[in-house]
């Protein structure tokens, strides 16, 4: 599915929640890896404000996109941020949404 750039070069970003692992399997408890460097993923909650609207955004990001604690309230930028919507069947139901994928998220100096 393609992807969408998203342009946060206007906007004020703050770390909503701390970046925790994500998960490719809940029961068994395996680690989500990125398919192209191998590297584990995490995600992290973000509270994106531009033009009047804020927005919180559950994104996913490397371990190597992020260097030491990235703690809420703390203001980041956000590097290679993008979004692509998904679809699933799950029991029967249709599932739909818009997932979100950093490169790498950095405290503001």
């Amino acid at each position: 599915m393609p992807s969408f750039k998203i342009d946060t070069s206007t906007a004020v970003v703050f770390v909503a929640t701390a970046p925790a692992p994500k998960l490719a399997n809940a029961k068994t408890g395996e680690r989500a890896m990125d398919r192209e460097t191998g590297a584990p993923l995490s995600t992290v909650g973000l509270l994106v404000s531009d033009e009047g609207e804020g927005n919180l955004y559950q994104v996913t990001i490397p371990e190597t996109g992020y260097q030491g604690d990235l703690v809420p309230g703390m203001p980041v930028k956000v590097i290679g941020l993008k979004a692509r919507d998904w679809e699933n069947e799950f029991n029967g139901q249709k599932r739909h949404g818009i997932s979100f994928r950093a490169v790498a998220i950095t405290p503001v100096a």
